[in-house]
C-alpha cells in the first residue's frame, strides 16, 4: 500500500516495468498505462493526501474523476489499494475486482477477470499472493487463500484456497494441475520484447 511519495514513485516504477514499458512519446498514449498511472495517483492522494486541506480535497476530486474516466474507457472496475507493485494488465478489456480483495506484488491480470465475493451476509474476498499470473476468463470468489507463485489458468473458477502457492492450476473448479509456478508465465510475458531483439 502506497503510504509515501516514495513508496507512489516505486509503485509506478514497478508498474512500468511490469508492463515493459519504456520512456519516451508512444507511453503517454497507452491507454493502460494511463490507467495505471490513475490508479496509482489515487492511492496516494487517496492515503497521503485527501485530507490535507482544502486544496488536497479539490485535487483528489479532479484526480478520481479523471481515474473513473478512464476506468470506464479501459472497461475495468479496479479500486484503489488492492494491487501491490509491479501490476501489469494485459490490455484493454472488462477486469472487475472487489474493493476488499488483496492482491501481492508482480500480478498480471488479463481480460474478462473477476476477483469478488460469495454470496451471503459477509463480503469475503479472495487474498491472492505475489507474482501470481492471472489468466484470461478466470473467476476467482470467496474467503479464499492463493499462494505466491500460482498460475490460475484462462476460464478457471477458483472457489477454493491453494495456499501452498509454486503451481498452476485450471479448471471449473479449479484443481492443481502443475507444478509449473507462474514464474514460467511471467518471465515469459515480460522478455518478450528482449527475446525479439
Amino acid at each position: 500500500m502506497i503510504r509515501s511519495h516514495q513508496d507512489y514513485l516505486e509503485h509506478l516504477e514497478a508498474d512500468r516495468i511490469a508492463l515493459r514499458r519504456t520512456m519516451g512519446y508512444q507511453l503517454w498514449w497507452d491507454e493502460v498505462w494511463k490507467f495505471q498511472r490513475l490508479l496509482r495517483k489515487m492511492e496516494y492522494m487517496m492515503n497521503c493526501l485527501r485530507h490535507k486541506g482544502i486544496i488536497g480535497r479539490i485535487r483528489y476530486k479532479l484526480v478520481s474523476m479523471r481515474f473513473h474516466a478512464q476506468s470506464v474507457r479501459c472497461g475495468f472496475d479496479i479500486p484503489p489499494n488492492v494491487f501491490g507493485p509491479g501490476l501489469s494488465i494485459a490490455h484493454r478489456g472488462t477486469i472487475v475486482v472487489h474493493p476488499d480483495a488483496r492482491v501481492g506484488k508482480n500480478c498480471r491480470i488479463h481480460v474478462d477477470v473477476v476477483i469478488g465475493t460469495r454470496p451471503g451476509p459477509d463480503d469475503l474476498v479472495p487474498t491472492i499472493g505475489d507474482n501470481c499470473y492471472i489468466g484470461p476468463g478466470a473467476k476467482i470468489f470467496g474467503d479464499i487463500t492463493i499462494g505466491p507463485n500460482t498460475a490460475i489458468g484462462a476460464n478457471s473458477v477458483v472457489n477454493a484456497s491453494f495456499p501452498e502457492g509454486f503451481m498452476t492450476i485450471a479448471g471449473a473448479p479449479a484443481r492443481k494441475v502443475s507444478d509449473t509456478p507462474s514464474t514460467e508465465f511471467i518471465i515469459a510475458t515480460r522478455s518478450h520484447k528482449k527475446t525479439l531483439g
